[in-house]
């Protein structure tokens, strides 16, 4: 049985029309799950009872379950089971802007990034569309407000798992659905790409992150195995080519590591690499964690290495900091439990 809530619409749409019904009735359903948020099929008032009696046959609106919450200033981390028992999280920051939730797109990840608690854990399984969903309504009704930001960003690699985040960004940006607009969803990747080539046809305003961290071979390759596939030359020409086809700028994350990519002399190399490209960089002090080696730079280090994009005028910020109470690095809360 498939489960409701990782159905696009114009797929709900087909599966009316195959049944004999007019394509109406997928406005109407989504009506009721996403703006109602009603949780059992009878309480579709307005829709036949012999539909509702073949919808329950198809689907479910089983959800995943909130299993433990930590809270800190400014930061929410959920940590969700799913059916099969295995662990997911997601963590919601509250700025004046909105709130933004980072939702995680697999159990796991095979990407290996030395830095990164995640990748310890390798992967298990794709998340299913309605997983990634059903974070976002789970933590909205716990908040009892509209989240207004989504960044893919959690545990996982969103391109390794690229048709269900598709269909889920196309359920979340849906005016009858979720209702999130494009350029307020943000999709990370490591590099994956055959993937960033995939997605710049996609024809969606979504915003691109690349996860990037060093700025020459040598150092990525020890940081991020991906490098080895497909290095910083094959990334930076992929992302060119997405910037010229879709007129989007590109942010850049760099996580910034004690003693390993903080230094002036890796200000300047990334200052070379991104020279000329419409892009953003999202300096990140790093999250400690007490199963890492890794430690955050000194906050001296960080503003030096803005100072330089700023003076070589590379867009930059330095990403506030959330979470210090709480296990807040992206895979910690799951390692933990």
């Amino acid at each position: 049985m498939e489960n409701l809530y990782g159905i696009t619409r114009f797929n709900l749409e087909k599966y009316f029309i195959s049944i004999n019904e007019k394509k109406f009735k997928a406005e109407q359903i989504y009506d009721w799950i996403y703006i109602k948020r009603i949780q059992n099929f009878d309480d579709m008032r307005n829709v036949k009872k012999e539909v509702i009696n073949k919808l329950k046959e198809k689907y479910s609106l089983e959800k995943i379950n909130i299993i433990k919450k930590e809270e800190d200033i400014g930061v929410k981390k959920y940590l969700f089971e799913l059916d099969d028992k295995n662990k997911v999280e997601a963590v919601i920051m509250f700025h004046e802007y909105g709130n933004s939730l980072c939702i995680s797109t697999q159990v796991g990840c095979n990407m290996g990034c030395l830095f990164c608690e995640s990748g310890k854990l390798k992967c298990v399984r794709n998340l299913k569309t309605f997983e990634m969903i059903e974070q976002i309504l789970l933590v909205e009704s716990d908040i009892n407000d509209r989240i207004s930001h989504i960044v893919l960003m959690g545990i996982g690699e969103p391109f390794d798992n690229y048709d269900n985040v598709m269909d889920f960004i196309k359920i979340v940006n849906d005016k009858k659905g979720i209702d999130i607009g494009a350029r307020h969803i943000t999709v990370s990747t490591c590099g994956i790409i055959p993937k960033i080539e995939k997605f710049m046809n996609e024809k969606m305003q979504v915003n691109l992150a690349i996860s990037l961290h060093a700025a020459n071979d040598e150092l990525r390759n020890r940081l991020m195995p991906i490098n080895k596939v497909y290095n910083l030359d094959k990334l930076i020409d992929i992302i060119k080519k997405y910037i010229k086809k879709t007129n989007r700028r590109v942010t850049f994350e760099y996580v910034m590591i004690k003693d390993i990519n903080d230094s002036k002399k890796h200000a300047l190399e990334l200052v070379e690499l991104l020279k000329g490209i419409n892009c953003y960089v999202n300096l990140i002090p790093y999250n400690e964690t007490s199963n890492s080696k890794y430690s955050r730079s000194e906050t001296g280090k960080i503003l030096e290495f803005y100072d330089i994009m700023k003076k070589n005028n590379i867009q930059s910020t330095i990403r506030k900091e959330f979470g210090n109470n709480v296990t807040a690095a992206c895979g910690q809360l799951r390692a933990n439990n």
